[in-house]
């Protein structure tokens, strides 16, 4: 009875602390809806929050913003799929076999260093100005966080649950597949989230590159008839599809780690 009792404080306190963490979110809103109001930030410098709302409506409505939407999404989901591809192959190459490590871990260490916003004229260049180099922008970007990651899970799985597999008679593949790569997945999905969050960073940056639809598109069309309110809604869209992402990738951490203890919620 004490722990059932326990348990539903905590979970009622939980709840009071999810509440309350819209406290200032809300309180920031009113606030700069306030200052808009009186005057104190101009229009041309940033739109009131009623107004953007009032944009985002009307984009919706008009299919303007879900059609540019749909091909920002576009770009990223490919941009992801190659750089998470060539992340877990390079990480696997590398972290399993020593020949692997010496023939990848240095190139990609060195590329790492390279900042994927400096690439942009040099992708330019080899692609040209249509999608190919916004795609490869962004693979780029995230192929780094995936090996990273997966490199080091995979190094730093122990060696006793190794010694224990083969005491077992399982084969190298076998202990590959059923005690390496497990024990390396944690460390792979933290790589997603962060891959997650760059592709949207690189996205709103690859979106300059002469795009003729996307939120970049937008965005641009925006700033040169200061329209500071299509600016927010896409920043909000940009941020939105961030968030979302990321619960995503956790959707995914609680269901393949389900066997893992929570330090929260012991």
């Amino acid at each position: 009875m004490a722990k059932t009792s326990q348990r539903s404080t905590n979970r009622s306190w939980q709840s009071k602390l999810q509440r309350s963490r819209w406290v200032s979110p809300i309180a920031l809103m009113l606030a700069w809806e306030a200052a808009s109001r009186i005057g104190l930030i101009p229009t041309r410098t940033l739109a009131a929050p009623s107004q953007v709302l009032g944009t985002l409506w009307g984009m919706i409505v008009s299919g303007e913003l879900p059609a540019n939407l749909a091909v920002s999404l576009g770009r990223a989901a490919a941009g992801l799929v190659i750089g998470v591809s060539l992340g877990i192959v390079l990480a696997l190459v590398a972290g399993l076999t020593r020949e692997g490590e010496a023939a990848v871990d240095s190139p990609v260490q060195m590329l790492r260093t390279l900042p994927a916003l400096a690439l942009s004229p040099l992708f330019i260049v080899w692609f040209g100005i249509g999608e190919t180099p916004k795609i490869a922008l962004i693979a780029f970007a995230t192929l780094f966080p995936v090996y990273l990651n997966l490199y080091n899970g995979i190094r730093g799985v122990d060696v006793r649950l190794i010694d224990a597999g083969r005491s077992f008679g399982l084969s190298r593949a076998q202990i590959v597949t059923d005690i390496v790569l497990p024990a390396a997945l944690p460390q792979l999905l933290v790589g997603l989230r962060y891959a997650f969050s760059v592709a949207v960073l690189i996205l709103v940056v690859a979106e300059q590159i002469n795009a003729s639809a996307g939120l970049g598109f937008l965005i641009n069309n925006a700033r040169d008839f200061m329209r500071t309110d299509i600016i927010v809604v896409c920043l909000l869209v940009y941020a939105g599809l961030g968030l979302l992402a990321d619960q995503s990738v956790r959707l995914i951490e609680d269901r393949a780690l389900a066997w893992r203890p929570k330090l929260v919620e012991a």
